[in-house]
C-alpha cells in the first residue's frame, strides 16, 4: 500500500518520459484545424488542450482515466480523486488513508476565512463567498512558499498536490458554512472524522437526513461532477491561471467565477425554474398533453427548454441517467421528480420534430436541481457552490498534473478581422 503522493512519485517520471517522447517524435504532427466559425464561436471543437483526466465523448458522455462515469456511480469522491491522479482505482487500504489524511486537513479551515466570510455584505452571492474564502487562503499556499524558497521545475508537482489536498478537504467545511450562515440556519457544524467527503458535506450542511439518502446524494453529486475534460469555462480558466504558476488558490478562484456564469454552473437552477413553473402552472404534475402543448408553447414563443442540449454530447448525458436512477429509488413520488420525468418523455421529441436542436438529450443539470429541493435544499443561488465544490476535485487534479509534466504557459495567438478577412479571400 502506497500513499498518495508515494504513488505520484512512482507513476509520475514515466508519464513525463512519454509525452517528451511524443513531443520529440511527432511534435511537428497537425492534430486539429480551425475555421472561422470555431475562431468567433468560442474556438467551439479546436482540439488545441490535452487532459488526460477525463474526456467526454460524443455519443458515451464523460469518461475518466478510461472508466465510463456509468461504472463509478457508487464509488467514494476519494476514489475519483485518486483515479483522476493516478490513472488506477485505490485499493481499500489506499481509500482509507486518503480520508484520514483528508479528514485531517479539514480541521484546518483557518480563523481568518469565517471572519472574512462574516464580515461580507448579508445579501453576498453565495458563489462570490465561496471564491472569496478560497482566495483569502492563498497566503497559506505550499506552492508559494516552496517556489520562493527555490526548488527544480520536477518538484512543482509536490506543493501543488499538498495545495490540492488542502482545498479539496477544506471547500465542503467553507461550502457548508456558507450554506449556514447565508440563509441564517444556524451556527457552522464542525467536520466529522469519521466520515467520509460526501457524507461529512451532508452532515455539516445540516440536513435532516434520517435514511442517509442525503449522503448518497452528496457523494453521487461530487463524482458526477467532478471533471469534465479541460476546455469547459471553470477547467480551462483554472488551467490557464495556473499555467502562469500561479499557486492553486489564485488558480480555483478564477475558476469558479466561470462556473458561476449562467452559461456553466448556473444552469442547473435555470432547469429546475423550468419545472417549478410547470408544477405551479398546473397546480401539480400536468398530463402529457399539457405538457406537450405547454413545451411546444414555449418553443413557439422564441424562449428555450433549459438543460436540453449540450455542446458535446450527442446522447443523453449518462450523468443525467445517474440522477434519474438515483430518483427513482429514493422519490419517486416527489412531484418536482415527476415532472423531471416526465419533460424527458415528452420534450426530445419535440425538438426533434422542431429540428433546431443539434441535440434534443437532456443534460446532467436537466436532473440535479429536483434532487436537491427534494431534501430541501431551496435556495437556488446556492446550488452552484455545490457544483463548485465537487469541480475542485477535478481541476485540482488536472492542476498537479500539468505541474507535473512542466505544461507551459497559456499563450494561443490571436488576429484581428482584417487577418481572417484578407486570409480567407485568399483562399
Amino acid at each position: 500500500m502506497a500513499t498518495l503522493r508515494e504513488k505520484l512519485s512512482q507513476t509520475l517520471p514515466a508519464v513525463r518520459d512519454e509525452i517528451r517522447n511524443l513531443i520529440k517524435d511527432h511534435g511537428s504532427k497537425a492534430i486539429s484545424q480551425v475555421t472561422v466559425e470555431q475562431a468567433y464561436g468560442g474556438m467551439r471543437g479546436v482540439k488545441a488542450l490535452v487532459c488526460d483526466t477525463s474526456e467526454v465523448d460524443n455519443n458515451r458522455g464523460l469518461i475518466i482515466r478510461g472508466i465510463h462515469i456509468s461504472e463509478l456511480t457508487q464509488k467514494l469522491p476519494e476514489e475519483i480523486l485518486w483515479l483522476l491522479l493516478t490513472g488506477e482505482l485505490p485499493d481499500a487500504e489506499s481509500v482509507e488513508t486518503l480520508k484520514a489524511d483528508l479528514q485531517k486537513r479539514a480541521k484546518t479551515v483557518p480563523k481568518y476565512v469565517w471572519d472574512v466570510l462574516k464580515a461580507m455584505p448579508k445579501d453576498s452571492h453565495p458563489m462570490t463567498m465561496f471564491s472569496t474564502a478560497i482566495l483569502v487562503m492563498e497566503k497559506d499556499s505550499h506552492f508559494k512558499k516552496r517556489y520562493n524558497e527555490g526548488m527544480r521545475k520536477e518538484e512543482y508537482w509536490e506543493p501543488m498536490l499538498e495545495d490540492a489536498l488542502d482545498l479539496i478537504a477544506r471547500a465542503p467545511v467553507i461550502a457548508a458554512g456558507i450554506y449556514r450562515m447565508r440563509y441564517k440556519k444556524g451556527p457552522v457544524i464542525t467536520p466529522d472524522a469519521k466520515l467520509d467527503l460526501g457524507a461529512n458535506f451532508a452532515h455539516m450542511l445540516g440536513i435532516k437526513d434520517t435514511t442517509g439518502e442525503f449522503a448518497n446524494l452528496m457523494r453521487l453529486y461530487l463524482v458526477l461532477h467532478s471533471d469534465h475534460e479541460s476546455g469547459n469555462v471553470s477547467a480551462f480558466t483554472t488551467h490557464t491561471v495556473a499555467s502562469a504558476l500561479s499557486n492553486l488558490y489564485y488558480a480555483v478562484s478564477a475558476g469558479l467565477d466561470g462556473l458561476a456564469g449562467p452559461l456553466h454552473g448556473l444552469a442547473n437552477q435555470e432547469c429546475l425554474k423550468w419545472i417549478l413553473m410547470v408544477r405551479d402552472m398546473f397546480k401539480g404534475v400536468p398530463t402529457d398533453e399539457q405538457l406537450h402543448k405547454f413545451a411546444w408553447d414555449t418553443l413557439q414563443s422564441g424562449k428555450v427548454i433549459p438543460g436540453y442540449g449540450h455542446a458535446v454530447l450527442r446522447q443523453t448525458d449518462p450523468r443525467f441517467t445517474a440522477f434519474i436512477e438515483f430518483g427513482k429509488r429514493v422519490c419517486p413520488t416527489d412531484e418536482v421528480f415527476q415532472i423531471v420525468e416526465k419533460t424527458f418523455k415528452i420534450v426530445p421529441p419535440i425538438l426533434i420534430e422542431q429540428g433546431k436542436a443539434k441535440d434534443p438529450w437532456p443534460n446532467v443539470d436537466a436532473a440535479s436541481g429536483s434532487l436537491l429541493w427534494h431534501f430541501g435544499i431551496t435556495e437556488f443561488d446556492y446550488y452552484t457552490v455545490l457544483f463548485g465544490v465537487s469541480r475542485i476535485i477535478g481541476v485540482s487534479s488536472q492542476a498537479v498534473i500539468s505541474r507535473a509534466i512542466g505544461s507551459p504557459i497559456v499563450r494561443p495567438k490571436s488576429v484581428t478581422t482584417n487577418w481572417i478577412k484578407e486570409t480567407v479571400t485568399k483562399a
